[in-house]
């Protein structure tokens, strides 16, 4: 349908006058041409009316007359379920499509190139995997189109040629390739192999395709290579020991590729991202935006001006506008933080240490109460998640802050830190040091990161160490009581990932690697194996809260679920938070989780006992009708 159409479905989707013509009638549940987000196709829920219409994810060529897209079978994949106690009346199921890790029950992907005047439909050949992944490159859109509210989505190529990638399930393969509408034809033009997962970003298109820049890490490193259209390889554009991150834009006159990077600059936190600029040869490589700090930048259609928001997680965030040899034109904002800083804010501190092998950097970010006594000893609290896609350690000041900020308010150091295997921003090594190792790899490097903080500080107090982290986080910290019983002697686990055996298999399979076995037969399987919490679930000697949303349809509950079950059968003691009509997020009840947490903090490191029943730190959130200022602290 057109936008005016469009634009009515969204008001009223009953809506009679509707114009619309329809180009297929053979989808069928969970083999459709649209949905497969998690309220779709791919789910359903006994007391909820699907809708009249889905969106499709398709994309169209620059003429608008061909459009393609991903049909995806999930048919045979398996269900998961979770029950919503808090239903009016009745309870109800939520029933979910779910791929577990080493199923051999895995979605079957189709590419579909449709003309848009006649519905024709073609099926293209593209398979070369097992149970492999497709994924269509759309174009980016441009600076002066983002304020149109009404910007279908393009391929990536020209109205005769556009761009996909193959991935095996292993992921340890990948290819590039490229389509010709006409023909129909597809054809592998890069390949990629490597002993561990191959990671990709978006192709950059040179004179409609006449020449390529593909992103790889085949030297240990993220770098641009520069190709001719047919896929043979030019040269190398960047390289050295740091990590290009994505192209931010291409001026195809003079050869230049602008991108941003970050782990160059010495002397700074190699997160720190920044753009540069670099001709096709590799030669001139320029630092556009210096200073020691995290930059996000916006760069016009034309490449000739940038915007610049620079920030660290303690210092006032500032914008300027660029031109594109890097000279400063104007100062543009900088952030008003009188009336934080007025309400009794203080800045984190920033600081380095190094990982459990000695040497490898490592970076985190200590926040500490407002009215901090370096005379005093204070119990020490990590906040993590291991990633491997990324750390929760802030590079950029930040509103996300708020929560470890205010959890150091009732008088303890809340620290965040990174360690190996835990961010894709560094080099290869650093972002697989945990492949085949996914439950402990990151421990040591947590467990050394607070140690040193403890001698470098007087002020910290080994003996009380916590640990809380949500999702991955969750896993984390579980893991951490158990394979450290006796450093960590507190922990707040939610919706962890305890036996990644029962979570999805895209996450789990990529970072913890799977085994691809071909018997003799020519026959393919999928062999996974992962250590797991509840296996260690004796070695508990602190205090642990487990916590879930109970319609989690990520992080399903049976993970939480099955850790209790290990620890009840290992006669342990612990605590267990169950937030009715849940998810992954805990929604409105995220607020009240966060006092539950600061609670189990001060019982169990504070040996503050003193709460009533009423959460009297969120009352005195209530709205005040005289306008008074909401109080910013918790106990003291």
């Amino acid at each position: 349908m057109d936008k005016a159409n469009y634009q009515k479905a969204l008001k009223n989707e009953s809506d009679t006058t509707i114009v619309e013509t329809q180009l297929t009638k053979d989808g069928i549940e969970f083999f459709a041409y649209g949905g497969g987000e998690k309220d779709d196709d791919n789910t359903s829920d006994s007391a909820k009316a699907k809708p009249k219409r889905r969106a499709a994810y398709v994309l169209w060529s620059p003429d608008s007359k061909q459009f393609a897209m991903v049909r995806s079978d999930t048919r045979k994949l398996k269900e998961m379920w979770v029950i919503n106690s808090i239903a009016d009346p009745r309870p109800t199921l939520k029933t979910y499509k779910y791929q577990l890790p080493g199923e051999k029950e895995a979605p079957e992907e189709f590419v579909l190139l449709f003309d848009a005047a006649t519905g024709n439909q073609r099926t293209l050949a593209v398979n070369a995997f097992k149970n492999q992944d497709v994924a269509i490159w759309s174009a980016n859109f441009k600076q002066n189109e983002r304020d149109d509210d009404w910007r279908p989505l393009t391929w990536l190529g020209t109205k005769d040629k556009f761009y996909l990638h193959r991935t095996s399930r292993d992921l340890k393969r990948i290819d590039v390739m490229s389509v010709d509408v006409a023909t129909g034809t597809a054809k592998a033009l890069i390949e990629e192999r490597m002993n561990t997962y191959v990671e990709t970003r978006k192709l950059g298109l040179v004179n409609d395709g006449k020449e390529l820049i593909q992103w790889s890490e085949r030297d240990g490193w993220g770098h641009f290579y520069l190709y001719n259209g047919d896929g043979t390889l030019k040269n190398q554009i960047t390289s050295g020991s740091f990590h290009c991150e994505d192209i931010v834009g291409i001026d195809e006159k003079k050869r230049v590729l602008y991108f941003s990077a970050n782990g160059r600059e010495a002397k700074e936190d190699p997160y720190y991202l920044h753009l540069y600029k670099v001709n096709f040869d590799g030669s001139g490589l320029t630092l556009l935006n210096a200073g020691d700090f995290d930059h996000s930048m916006s760069l016009n259609d034309n490449n000739t001006f940038f915007v610049d928001n620079y920030s660290r997680v303690n210092t006032t965030p500032k914008s300027a506008l660029y031109n594109a040899e890097g000279k400063k034109v104007m100062d543009l904002e900088t952030a008003d933080l009188s009336q934080l800083f007025a309400a009794g804010y203080k800045f984190p501190e920033i600081f380095s240490v190094k990982a459990d092998d000695g040497i490898t950097d490592i970076y985190g970010v200590m926040y500490k109460p407002y009215d901090f006594d370096s005379t005093k000893k204070y119990p020490v609290v990590a906040y993590v998640y291991p990633g491997p896609q990324t750390e929760a350690v802030l590079k950029a000041f930040s509103k996300g802050a708020d929560r470890t900020d205010r959890l150091a308010q009732i008088g303890m150091i809340v620290v965040t830190m990174g360690n190996r295997g835990g961010n894709p921003s560094r080099s290869k090594w650093y972002h697989n040091y945990g492949y085949g190792n996914l439950r402990d790899y990151g421990l040591a490097d947590k467990k050394a990161a607070i140690e040193q903080l403890s001698d470098r500080y007087n002020f910290i107090d080994i003996n009380r160490v916590g640990i809380h982290g949500h999702s991955g986080g969750g896993f984390m910290s579980t893991a951490a009581m158990l394979v450290y019983p006796d450093f960590f002697k507190v922990a707040v686990s939610s919706s962890g990932n305890h036996d990644n055996a029962i979570y999805n298999r895209w996450w789990s399979e990529k970072h913890h690697g799977v085994k691809e076995v071909v018997g003799d037969k020519g026959d393919t399987t999928f062999v996974y194996n992962i250590d797991k919490n509840p296996e260690l679930a004796k070695n508990l000697k602190g205090h642990l809260m487990l916590t879930t949303g109970d319609v989690d349809d990520n992080v399903n509950p049976a993970n939480t679920i099955r850790v209790i079950n290990a620890l009840i059968r290992a006669n342990k003691r612990f605590d267990i938070m169950l937030l009715p009509g849940q998810a992954h997020a805990y929604g409105d009840m995220q607020e009240w989780f966060f006092w539950g947490l600061a609670d189990y903090y001060a019982k169990w490191l504070l040996g503050d006992f003193s709460q009533p029943v009423d959460i009297m730190e969120m009352n005195r959130e209530v709205e005040q009708k005289s306008g008074a200022p909401r109080a910013m602290g918790g106990r003291r």
